[in-house]
């Protein structure tokens, strides 16, 4: 993907759609649940993340880097 082309308001949408994925899974994960998204699992996930935030730092984006070690 050219996260290039896409606008700063585009990459943030991304980044904080992937972060609520995220959050999603890991709560029904605590709950007992299947994660819906699997993105701790997919390795896709992880390098789309690692490209939108590598993306915005070039851009001077100010975001918290997502955190991918859990304390389980």
């Amino acid at each position: 993907m050219d996260y290039h082309a896409f606008t700063n308001d585009t990459l943030a949408m991304m980044y904080f759609g992937a972060l609520g994925a995220l959050v999603a899974d890991d709560e029904l994960n605590r709950l007992g649940g299947e994660p819906r998204f699997r993105v701790r699992e997919t390795a896709e996930w992880t390098k789309h993340v690692a490209s939108l935030e590598a993306e915005m730092l070039r851009r001077g984006m100010v975001f918290d880097p997502i955190e991918w070690r859990v304390d389980r």
